[in-house]
């Protein structure tokens, strides 16, 4: 084995370990806070045993440079935990609030 092939072995390595940041859309259900909003994300997933399809709703506090609004449709993406419950960020406002 050449050392060359080995290298490029190792830095394959290390651009598999960082992993896909998860991105989920959802809408603003409150913007009282200062560069913080709190996004309703919903799930649906079959349930196991009777195949009805469930909603799930999940709120989640993101990071927003953007100013959304009250019932803005936004996407957000993962980031590193900036406070002790916002681990996301708003990346783009979809659609304003009518």
């Amino acid at each position: 084995m050449s050392p060359t092939s080995k290298d490029t072995s190792v830095s394959e390595k290390k651009n598999e370990t960082r992993g896909f940041r998860k991105v989920r859309e959802g809408l603003v259900v409150s913007d009282k806070m200062q560069k913080t909003v709190v996004v309703a994300v919903e799930d649906r997933y079959k349930h196991a045993l009777y195949g009805k399809v469930v909603r799930r709703t999940s709120r989640l506090k993101a990071h927003d440079e953007h100013n959304a609004g009250l019932g803005d449709r936004v996407l957000l993406m993962e980031t590193r935990p900036l406070s002790a419950t916002k681990r996301w960020r708003v990346v783009e406002i979809l659609e304003k609030a009518k």
